[in-house]
């Protein structure tokens, strides 16, 4: 089993899940039955949005913690004087939301992907395209069970598809992997623990405070 215990799944992360709420997740469905269950009974109706790495939208600098929340102030200024709270629950709404066009969001997945598993329809299309064994030379899994995974997140930034292994030794909290459309799987990235993905993204209230402070800073 390369030194890895197959431990008896009974649920996600607690942390987990809250954070996935706080985002704007609905973990209703969550019943603990697998991870690949409990990933599947995850939605969204709203793309996350990247925590700025730096302090963002600082005086003297024009980093905008979300792109485009520039101009939407702008075309907005007229109410953000009149009606503050109003204009906060409409940037909210504006931002908030399923949208595809690029403002380097990540939209939420929970699509299987089993280019080994035999009588699969990844299978028939992928068929000979990897070898597992290259795989599993970055991706940490059961031995015993056929390496599949599942995507959580399209990005619009660099490594553009996110998956964590189905049969990952820490189920509770598993590892996430990159790779992106030009390199797919020939190149896969770590991208820390499921816990600490979703830590990167910003909540409403966190994006709040940003444009709050950013915004009546000059009052």
């Amino acid at each position: 089993m390369d030194g890895y215990i197959c431990l008896k799944y009974t649920s996600m992360k607690q942390a987990i899940l809250e954070r996935i709420k706080a985002l704007g997740g609905n973990v209703d469905q969550v019943e603990g039955k697998s991870l690949k269950e409990d990933l599947k009974a995850i939605s969204f109706d709203t793309v996350l949005y990247p925590m700025p790495r730096d302090t963002p939208w600082a005086k003297a600098s024009d980093q905008e913690p979300i792109a485009g929340i520039g101009d939407f102030v702008e075309e907005n200024r007229a109410l953000f004087q009149k009606d503050k709270v109003r204009f906060y629950d409409q940037m909210l709404s504006h931002f908030y939301k399923l949208t595809k066009e690029p403002q380097g969001q990540t939209i939420f997945m929970n699509e299987l992907f089993t280019p080994f598993t035999e009588g699969t329809a990844t299978f028939e299309e992928w068929q000979g395209e990897w070898e597992e064994a290259t795989w599993r030379q970055t991706i940490k899994a059961q031995t015993s069970e056929v390496l599949e995974v599942m995507f959580i997140g399209h990005s619009y930034s660099y490594p553009d598809h996110l998956f964590v292994c189905l049969t990952d030794p820490n189920p509770d909290n598993p590892q996430v992997y990159g790779t992106d459309h030009e390199v797919f799987f020939d190149e896969i990235s770590l991208e820390g623990t499921l816990e600490e993905y979703f830590l990167r993204f910003m909540t409403k209230d966190e994006l709040l405070a940003i444009v709050q402070s950013k915004l009546e800073s000059y009052e």
